[in-house]
């Protein structure tokens, strides 16, 4: 059996409570919210050197190209990624890891964690993981708790069996779950100082999880298997049967197998962390001036405390005055202001704008594609006006439209195009027409990125009006 711990990242999740910036289309956990490296980049990093495998990433379609993007970026590159056909919660994300690394490396150790929290220390939340494979490898389902520094209702909480004065990274029975607490309760449970939170993080070898969704949940193990059964490679992503994972229930690992276990062991984690989970995570994460105030991008602060003014384009410039306990945050086409205590409201705010039928609801400004990202400037009833970034080496499809012309202006770096059988570079500051229906093709041929302006005409200008004749990353006409 393998000596290594093999990471697998739970990359799916949308992110509702930091709209308008994490969205789902594009959601926090790819997002530079805290450094210069997205949330799922640093977890990665954090999950790797001596002692690691490569990761298993478990996402969603939508985002498959960007986590190899992102990984890439790193010089990284993922053992599998999983594609789930639809959203069923951790119990069946972690079970689908389980059967795929089960088939790879049997009884393996593998480390189920987000893909969007924040732990700095990563060298000692590795020594903490270190320290918990003796128990996984005995056999425990082992979860890692936080060492509590006030008095959260926004997570559940664990219940240690013995008392910890320095909450060591030393394994332990875990006692029981509590769920997430209401003030009073989590006031008590802080000061008793026998309970963790929990942190949604495992070790277990794929023996040990397995056996337990056999005893506790078999029918998530049923129904993933077949899953996993009925999966085809479609390049380096496996997809998940749909037919068999649209009958798996809609559950967290702890209701399914956690709670009913009675192999459980618990290793304290008494460093930095955060989930960042709403806009008051952020804002405690952030550095803060003497009042308390934290500014990002172009944002201005007078006389504002304990407040959070973020702003994301340089257009624009977001000003506070006399601001108490508020977070505001702006972007293009959303601005979202609220009490910092209501934070976690945003979900909500987020499902009303869906039942409005509200594009900033899902969608950003900013499209991400395989090869790179457009963007819409100007809307118009018979035109729009795109910038649109192709990385190096990277390539659109080859494809026609129905109802629409196109103008490209290359702005920056060196295009290729084919427009029916003629192909040509165009360098910056030059142009070529795309006739309505003719069969075109954008490239990258260098080794910086390409900018151009796109200027489309025509009775229709959704993106689902695209006849795709080839392409390299194996999509549909609509993906």
């Amino acid at each position: 059996m393998t000596q290594d711990i093999h990471p697998v990242l739970l990359c799916g999740g949308s992110g509702t409570r930091l709209w308008p910036l994490s969205r789902k289309s594009y959601p926090k956990q790819f997002v530079k919210l805290t450094g210069d490296e997205s949330l799922y980049q640093a977890s990665a990093r954090r999950l790797s050197g001596a002692g690691f495998a490569a990761p298993m990433i478990v996402t969603a379609s939508d985002f498959r190209f960007i986590v190899i993007e992102q990984l890439a970026a790193l010089d990284m590159a993922p053992a599998d990624i999983l594609i789930e056909p639809a959203a069923k919660n951790t119990a069946a994300a972690i079970c689908a890891a389980a059967i795929a690394l089960e088939a790879r490396a049997p009884g393996s150790l593998m480390l189920v964690a987000p893909s969007d929290h924040v732990i700095p220390d990563g060298a000692r939340f590795r020594a903490a993981v270190h320290a918990a494979t003796s128990a996984a490898r005995d056999g425990q389902l082992v979860t890692f708790g936080i060492r509590p520094d006030r008095a959260e209702t926004g997570y559940g909480w664990l219940e240690l069996s013995q008392a910890t004065d320095d909450f060591a990274s030393i394994a332990q029975p875990l006692k029981s779950f509590v769920e997430k607490p209401d003030p009073a309760k989590a006031e008590a449970l802080l000061a008793g100082g026998m309970h963790l939170w929990n942190a949604g993080i495992f070790l277990f070898t794929t023996t040990t999880i397995l056996d337990a969704f056999a005893q506790h949940a078999p029918e998530v193990l049923e129904a993933t298997q077949a899953a996993f059964a009925a999966a085809e490679r479609d390049l380096a992503f496996i997809r998940l049967g749909p037919e068999a994972w649209e009958t798996l229930p809609d559950i967290s690992i702890d209701y399914a197998v956690m709670e009913r276990a009675s192999n459980l062991s618990v290793v304290p984690y008494a460093g930095a962390w955060s989930d960042l989970g709403d806009w008051q995570a952020v804002w405690r994460e952030a550095e803060a001036d003497h009042s308390g105030t934290v500014t990002s991008g172009p944002s201005t602060a007078l006389d504002c405390a304990g407040t959070l003014l973020q702003a994301t384009d340089d257009a624009q410039e977001l000003v506070g005055i006399g601001l108490q306990d508020i977070i505001a945050v702006a972007m293009p086409d959303a601005v979202l202001v609220a009490r910092k205590d209501r934070a976690q409201e945003v979900k909500e705010a987020v499902a009303t704008l869906k039942r409005k039928s509200v594009a900033q609801a899902e969608t950003l400004p900013r499209d991400y594609r395989p090869w790179g990202w457009f963007e819409s400037l100007v809307v118009g009833p018979r035109f729009q006006v795109k910038r649109i970034t192709v990385n190096p080496g990277a390539a659109l499809s080859l494809q026609s439209h129905h109802h629409r012309s196109e103008h490209w202006i290359v702005v920056e770096g060196t295009a290729k195009v084919t427009v029916d059988e003629n192909v040509q570079l165009i360098g910056e500051n030059a142009s070529v027409y795309i006739p309505l229906g003719a069969i075109h093709r954008l490239e990258n041929p260098g080794k910086v990125p390409l900018t151009l302006i796109e200027v489309q005409t025509g009775t229709y200008l959704g993106e689902d009006d695209i006849i795709r004749y080839e392409d390299i990353y194996a999509r549909g006409r609509d993906s």
